[in-house]
């Protein structure tokens, strides 16, 4: 018997996953979504992946788009992940609930105080059952934060920390 929906979700969530705010602009209208599947694919050239939901509105903006940034989330921006993850919300002024900047070459937003963010230019969509793996080469990048900030997980369904050793 196949495992059920359910019991999928149980057994990955055991996966520790880092937490990203993906955004983009089309038209002038910021798009922004709350993402875990997250992935570096490659060095050369710098390529990375986020798994889009086909059915979502951030879908749709990031097809009609070529470039999108990704900011990798601090352990103190977790409103920040609950409220992109918000189904439903406005999307108008979205970004006014998070402090923000934009990435120098195609002006996505990039949130302010994130471990690093990506400005990305998409390469490739592939698609995955309900979702499209949308990669892109890494085009600019931001590490403006000290490096000893503690990142925001999810894990088990709940958002977590990881205390890194040695940080008082």
């Amino acid at each position: 018997m196949s495992p059920t929906p359910d019991e999928f979700r149980e057994a990955v969530s055991r996966f520790a996953t880092g937490i990203t705010v993906v955004t983009c602009v089309v038209d002038g209208v910021d798009h922004a979504m709350t993402a875990n599947a997250f992935a570096s694919v490659s060095i050369n050239p710098l390529l990375v992946l986020v798994c889009v939901e086909r059915d979502s509105r951030f879908h749709d903006a990031i097809s009609a788009t070529s470039a999108w940034g990704v900011s990798i989330l601090a352990a103190d921006a977790e409103p920040t992940s609950r409220w992109f993850a918000t189904k439903g919300r406005p999307l108008e002024g979205q970004l006014r609930k998070s402090g923000h900047h934009r990435s120098p070459r195609h002006g996505v937003a990039w949130i302010d105080g994130a471990l690093a963010s990506l400005e990305c230019s998409t390469t490739d969509v592939h698609q995955a059952g309900d979702h499209d793996i949308v990669i892109g080469e890494v085009i600019e990048l931001e590490t403006a934060v000290p490096p000893t900030l503690e990142p925001l997980l999810y894990y088990r369904r709940n958002y977590r920390s990881l205390r890194i050793e040695g940080d008082e």
